[in-house]
């Protein structure tokens, strides 16, 4: 486990948080980037917020990061596979950027219940809650390295 970094570069931020968006040519500029994440995202407009969001491969994508492969876990029950696949496009549609979660190894049929629940959620309370998973998972993937 590492500590959180003082500084952080472009490339290094792009890689906890899936591309480089405005989100992380911001943080890059920051000291402490991971710890004064959460007050940059306040500082950003919607459309950059949904920007850092969509960044983030869908749970249950075939085509992932091999960090976020590796987050997510293979395998899956397929009718599960094929739930996600079909709510995280729902979801999408009704909130205009994709789910975002903080997968922590639990098993897609979780996230599928997370998901099924965070529907029920109006979309400014959703917004705030994408972010913060979106922080926790760059905080995880740089303290595990």
């Amino acid at each position: 486990m590492r500590d959180l970094p003082r500084q952080l570069t472009v490339d290094e931020l792009a890689e906890l948080f899936e591309g480089r968006t405005v989100l992380v040519e911001l943080l890059a500029e920051r000291e402490d980037p991971l710890g004064s994440a959460e007050k940059v995202l306040g500082e950003l407009t919607e459309q950059e917020q949904r920007q850092a969001l969509n960044a983030h491969p869908a749970i249950g994508a075939r085509t992932l990061s091999k960090r976020s492969a590796t987050e997510q876990g293979g395998g899956g029950h397929p009718a599960v596979l094929t739930e996600l696949a079909y709510l995280n496009q729902v979801y999408e549609e009704k909130f205009g950027f994709r789910f975002v979660v903080f997968v922590d190894g639990r098993p897609k049929s979780e996230i599928l219940e997370i998901l099924q629940q965070r529907l029920e959620r109006g979309r400014d309370e959703e917004l705030q809650t994408g972010l913060r998973e979106l922080v926790a998972i760059a905080r995880d993937r740089w303290l595990k390295g």
